[in-house]
């Protein structure tokens, strides 16, 4: 099923759920309320959910004027996955993540931590920026951004319950508007648990390693991003944890309701897959001549693959220093 198939169902799923909510909290009239809210929500997040992601995690724009052999990486990388060069941001966050986003290859961004620039080699970069862009050529993007979008809007639908069933003693179904808060939580994390399949995580890996030339600079990559995320936490992402099946491994502690919307595969499985990719496909260099490493290297991880060491990465200077918002 193709994304924007995957896109469509999902609308339409939400529509009807606020839709139904809407005829338990108000009858008739709730309905047509909470289907036109819907209806706006699905439109919102069709044309807007990209920049509003951004947004959540203070994501800035960088150029190459500031940062060319970045950009001249992901150019390259672009090429060889066949799709428009992306825009390119950075995130303020000591943890190493990327994410991908936007509704279509032609209207794409990459977002990549100040944490990730800072820890990691330029092959291992090259690695998950190729992971990043293999999404945004599978258009897995929009299925992402949409339904980080979409959680929160049910999120909001919960609290609208919550406040009803609170105020309104004279309607017999108050209590149903606080059950629903208590409810809609858990089921929007499972909405967006069915809508965005762990397999893409694998696929994305798969032909991430095409784009990149080889598997072992993502394999490492991977192994160092697992690593920083029990480490340091992610604060935007533990804000806004319904974007968090946005990100390349997942940014949350774990701890609470976090788990609910647990969408990666174990990194120790893709790790292994790549590395049993390593050993039936030819290694080429990465773009710029960074090597994707050698399917020999030695097993020693927790994965059974690579330890990664704490080698700097090439940018880590630059695009840490802009502490301002493009938002302002």
């Amino acid at each position: 099923m193709s994304g924007y198939a995957r896109t469509a169902i999902l609308m339409a799923g939400m529509v009807a759920l606020f839709a139904g909510v809407g005829f338990l909290l108000g009858g008739r009239q709730g309905m047509v309320i909470a289907f036109l809210f819907g209806v706006g929500t699905n439109l919102f997040a069709w044309w807007n959910s990209d920049r509003m992601v951004l947004r959540m995690h203070n994501a800035q724009p960088i150029g190459p004027a500031e940062e060319p052999r970045l950009h001249a990486m992901v150019a390259a990388l672009a090429a060889r996955a066949g799709v428009p060069v992306p825009a390119l941001y950075v995130i303020h966050e000591d943890q190493p993540n990327a994410f991908a986003t936007g509704r279509s290859p032609e209207h794409s961004a990459v977002a990549v931590s100040t944490g990730l620039l800072a820890m990691m080699p330029e092959e291992e970069v090259a690695g998950v920026v190729a992971h990043e862009l293999a999404h945004i050529r599978n258009r897995d993007t929009l299925i992402m951004t949409v339904a980080a979008s979409l959680a929160g809007a049910i999120g909001v639908l919960a609290q609208f319950g919550g406040l009803f069933g609170h105020r309104d003693r004279n309607n017999p179904l108050g209590g149903i508007g606080v059950l629903l808060a208590i409810v809609v939580a858990p089921l929007a994390a499972m909405v967006v648990q069915m809508a965005v399949s762990r397999s893409r995580e694998y696929e994305a890996d798969r032909v991430g390693a095409m784009i990149a030339g080889g598997p072992i600079g993502l394999a490492r990559a991977l192994q160092r991003l697992e690593a920083g995320r029990h480490a340091i936490p992610n604060g935007a992402a533990e804000a806004n944890p319904g974007t968090a099946h946005l990100f390349i491994v997942n940014p949350l502690s774990g701890r609470g309701m976090d788990s609910l919307f647990s969408t990666h595969p174990s990194t120790e499985n893709r790790v292994r897959a790549l590395l049993e990719m390593a050993g039936g496909m030819p290694m080429g260099g990465t773009p710029g001549g960074f090597m994707g490493g050698s399917p020999g290297g030695s097993p020693g991880g927790p994965a059974g693959g690579f330890a990664p060491g704490p080698a700097p990465g090439p940018w880590s200077g630059r695009a840490s220093r802009r502490p301002r918002s493009p938002w302002g």
